[in-house]
């Protein structure tokens, strides 16, 4: 009799243990949308993506568009703090943790803020931690990026 609750016993302990897969996933490019601006992603040198600790993965296309939503309500409901992000390396096609790449700034990324991760460290390169502050301090290329943008739309009308 003992035997028999046993069994079930241990199977509730490790259906609890479960231990979530916070991996980097890869990109289903017919269908991944960034979170923030909403743009199909569209180029893999700088794509981010966040695992929250249910599986659920948020894609976005640059950088700066992870650093902005992370500042919004939305990635409280997805439970953001549980989370565990990866960023594209710009010239090895690896993921990195976000927090452990190096980033360099001056990259043509998808939506012109401009940072680029890198696994290495080198004399022009900013710790996560300075990245952030300078996105939110508007240190980006996204000025030119959006007046670029603008010019080639009304040349287009023409």
């Amino acid at each position: 009799m003992k035997k028999l609750l046993i069994l079930p016993i241990l199977l509730i302990v490790f259906a609890c243990a479960h231990e979530p897969n916070q991996q980097p996933r890869e990109i289903n490019w017919n269908r991944a949308v960034c979170a923030n601006c909403l743009m199909g992603l569209a180029d893999k040198d700088y794509s981010v993506q966040s695992i929250n600790k249910h599986e659920d993965v948020l894609w976005f296309d640059d950088l700066g568009c992870y650093i902005e939503y992370t500042k919004g309500a939305d990635w409280q409901k997805f439970e953001g703090n549980s989370a565990v992000t990866w960023v594209r390396d710009c010239e090895t096609d690896k993921w990195l943790r976000v927090e452990d790449a190096w980033y360099r700034f001056g990259d043509r990324t998808p939506m012109g803020y401009g940072y680029g991760a890198l696994k290495n460290k080198n004399d022009s390169t900013f710790d996560y931690k300075t990245t952030v502050k300078r996105i939110v301090d508007g240190v980006t290329m996204r000025q030119s990026f959006i007046k670029k943008k603008k010019l080639m739309m009304k040349e287009h009308k023409h």
